[in-house]
């Protein structure tokens, strides 16, 4: 049977703190209603007390939003929430993210406190955030690297005192799949689904962000916390396009159901782009632009004679209008005889054969063929062939 999984989105609030990420109110507005309309589960829209910017980017987002979950982070501290919920309370749907570190490098080194101090400031942060909403996230910052009787002992006084979501971060993106799984495993098996909702947020320092955002669905988690093009702190967080579009082509092995609409992956990508300023690598999975372009004839023949021999999704899917056949020294006759019908060309087998030749010392030359090289070899076979 089938579960839902949330999709939690953080890039206006973690994908925000990666440098050069850093948006205007007017910026985050247009990122809020694109993810309204992709359909995500929640939009944490900022830190409110983090900034003057942060406090109104939250509260304009809440005002104007509806149909959606809104949180504001904040410490675990009364100061911090109340701030959030000043920031929130116009949400139609408001939620109260607070969190504290509990390993103990964290606790030992950051916090300067004890494990006791910090149940007590669970304990006090989520009943005073419980005193505004009835939504309440509560995160154990650093859980990945955290005793685990401790961890067990921290999600015990969150539910306890009234979080209704308990979200296990690998903050500093530590953990392996193995690991991460095993956490929520363990955590899954003394808190049920009816009890408590558990949720994901990784980090991508190892390159294992989206990789562990699986594992832990595998293990019990029903929310995974990501951002649009995997921005984030460091080297980012999960990326939500590869996340959920790993778990609608893997539909059959998660048995997880999303409210996402995937033809909108693509064109949200492309907004965050253009609004920060920095470019998609092509080699980024789904949204990338080499994510559907095909070089290698080997490939190019078999998407052209069945998409699903290359293709594990397809460009439609996720909105991308469609694949790109790349006419290079690596590609065959099939689709270059392709690229030719779009031009409205139709070629004899022994002119096809002969514009190949033509178009693989240009390849060499160039690296690749565009449609005015392509043209030009065109004109000069059939001059060639006047002649």
């Amino acid at each position: 049977m089938k579960r839902r999984v949330l999709i939690f989105d953080t890039t206006l609030r973690d994908g925000e703190q990666s440098p050069g990420f850093s948006m205007s109110i007017e910026s985050k507005l247009r990122v809020a209603g694109q993810l309204l309309l992709l359909g995500v589960d929640v939009i944490e829209a900022g830190f409110p007390i983090a900034s003057a910017g942060d406090f109104e980017a939250v509260r304009l987002i809440s005002k104007e939003l509806k149909n959606v979950t809104v949180a504001g982070l904040c410490r675990a501290n009364r100061k911090d929430i109340k701030c959030a919920w000043d920031a929130l309370k116009n949400a139609q749907r408001p939620r109260i993210h607070t969190f504290i570190a509990t390993s103990d490098i964290h606790i030992k080194y950051k916090l300067k406190s004890t494990r006791g101090e910090v149940l007590s400031a669970v304990e006090d942060s989520v009943k005073y955030a419980r005193q505004f909403t009835e939504d309440v996230e509560f995160s154990a910052e650093d859980a990945s690297r955290s005793d685990i009787s401790f961890l067990i002992d921290i999600v015990d006084c969150a539910v306890s005192s009234g979080a209704n979501t308990v979200n296990l971060p690998d903050t500093v993106g530590y953990a392996t799949p193995e690991e991460y799984g095993m956490m929520f495993r363990e955590i899954r098996k003394r808190f049920p689904e009816d009890q408590v909702r558990l949720s994901a947020h990784t980090h991508n320092d190892l390159g294992l962000a989206v990789a562990n955002s699986l594992a832990a669905v595998e293990n019990g988690a029903d929310q995974i916390e990501c951002t649009v093009n995997g921005i984030g702190e460091r080297a980012g967080n999960a990326s939500l396009e590869e996340t959920v579009m790993a778990l609608v082509t893997r539909e059959s092995f998660y048995q997880a159901h999303l409210s996402i609409d995937t033809t909108m992956l693509y064109p949200v990508s492309k907004l965050l782009s253009e609004i920060t300023d920095v470019p998609v690598p092509p080699n980024k999975a789904v949204v990338g632009d080499n994510a559907f372009a095909h070089e290698a004839g080997i490939h190019q023949d078999g998407v052209l004679k069945n998409p699903l021999t290359y293709e594990i999704m397809t460009p439609q899917s996720v909105g991308v209008d469609s694949r790109k056949l790349v006419i290079g020294k690596h590609s065959g006759r099939h689709a270059l005889g392709e690229r030719c019908r779009k031009l409205g060309v139709e070629l004899t087998a022994e002119e096809l054969n002969l514009l190949y030749k033509s178009v693989m010392i240009i390849a060499d030359r160039n690296g690749s063929v565009g449609d005015s090289d392509l043209e030009t070899a065109i004109q000069e076979l059939a001059v060639n062939n006047k002649n």
